[in-house]
């Protein structure tokens, strides 16, 4: 169900699957109206979309976010069937910054407290299995800063298109 009615197509699609925490939703919402994304939240939520702190996070972004809500996994597949699709996981074989990214790219993290099930990760190819460095004995990123991360370096190389940056005479 669309939640937001964007000007114009995503640039990415950012699946967040079974994604747990308010905050965090709330700022990739924020993010994604700002970069041009199309947010895509599979069930179950571990919120509800009236949650305060999800509202108090994403501001009045949300009105200018274009978001999607699936019932499953299968359906979010389905919606967004003939795409290319990344996997976000520590146990990715390939570093975020190394494929080459284009408009339509779907980018899908898992829930804050476990990530991706293996389930889901097996459905990505290994070059398609993306993982941001960290240093050793760490564990993950905040949801939100590795969703930011991966999404600016996609946007920075299809040289940030359609944003204000491009629009505006130096």
């Amino acid at each position: 169900m669309p939640l937001g009615n964007p000007n114009s197509p995503p640039a990415f699609d950012v699946v967040l699957y079974e994604p747990e925490i308010p905050p965090n939703a709330g700022n990739i919402m924020r993010l994604c109206a700002n970069t041009g994304c199309r947010l895509h939240l599979v069930r179950p939520l571990g919120f509800s979309l009236r949650d305060k702190q999800l509202q108090r996070a994403g501001l009045d972004y949300r009105a200018r976010a274009a978001i999607e809500v699936h019932e499953t996994w299968t359906a979010c597949r389905a919606f967004l069937t003939g795409r290319r699709w990344f996997g976000v996981t520590t146990r990715g074989m390939q570093r975020y910054d190394r494929p080459t990214y284009r408009a339509g790219d779907v980018f899908v993290f898992g829930p804050e407290t476990r990530g991706l099930p293996d389930t889901i990760i097996g459905e990505f190819g290994a070059e398609h299995r993306i993982r941001l460095p960290m240093r050793p004995g760490s564990r993950s990123l905040n949801l939100a800063n590795a969703v930011a991360v991966v999404v600016y370096e996609a946007w920075r190389q299809i040289d940030f298109r359609g944003s204000r940056e491009n629009n505006v005479e130096c």
